[in-house]
């Protein structure tokens, strides 16, 4: 299918002052990604939740990230700029959605490697799951077949299913994870849980595979 199954414990819901020992806890249990939430304090709606995400590229870089996901509600009229400048120091951009922006607003000319669909309001932990963002994955899954579409907030077992189904193969897990008994057992259940569902959308993603267009931009949650 071209994407595979990874969960992402969300270190905002670990012990702030264990965090290298939390994130290593985690990688033990069997997380592909650990989901890092930065804030500057003034954009705290928004996910490298920052008034100016250009601002953080270099420090990110420098400081070992992968992966560099911004929101486009704080880069809307330079975004494509702001990828290739993170393509620059050698990470991979994402670009994030709160729930009432639609995937239109990402449309571009510029790759971006994935969509981050917010299922809550960013900014906290702990909040409900909200159903609707699911058309939004859909739509991407859709369009677009190899992307990696990741989903934050709201998500446990209960909720897993619907996202996955949906086309979502990139799960951020907070308060499920770190809340359990055992993590390394509620890491496995959920990826377990995006691999069924990834397996019974095989005929539908051969089915819009062959005419899609290639990978060019993130969408067009």
């Amino acid at each position: 299918m071209g994407v595979t199954a990874k969960i992402a414990p969300s270190m905002l819901s670990s012990d702030f002052s264990n965090l290298a020992s939390e994130a290593a806890r985690m990688l033990d249990c069997g997380a592909d990604w650990l989901h890092m939430d930065i804030m500057d304090g003034a954009y705290l709606d928004c996910h490298l939740m920052v008034t100016n995400p250009f601002d953080y590229v270099e420090p990110m870089g420098k400081a070992g990230a992968s992966g560099f996901t911004f929101h486009i509600e704080a880069s809307k009229d330079n975004w494509q700029e702001l990828v290739q400048k993170i393509k620059s120091k050698g990470m991979s951009p994402g670009v994030a959605l709160k729930p009432g922006t639609p995937i239109e607003e990402v449309e571009a000319d510029n790759p971006v490697d994935m969509v981050l669909v917010m299922t809550v309001e960013p900014g906290f932990g702990g909040q409900k799951f909200m159903p609707a963002t699911m058309d939004k994955v859909r739509t991407l899954r859709k369009k677009y077949p190899s992307l990696d579409i990741e989903v934050d907030g709201g998500f446990g077992p209960s909720t897993i299913a619907m996202a996955a189904s949906a086309g979502a193969n990139c799960i951020v897990a907070g308060s499920s994870v770190f809340g359990a008994a055992e993590p390394a057992q509620v890491i496995s259940l959920l990826k377990n849980s995006v691999e069924e569902a990834q397996f019974l959308r095989i005929p539908q993603f051969l089915m819009y595979y062959p005419k899609s267009p290639q990978l060019d931009s993130c969408g067009g949650e």
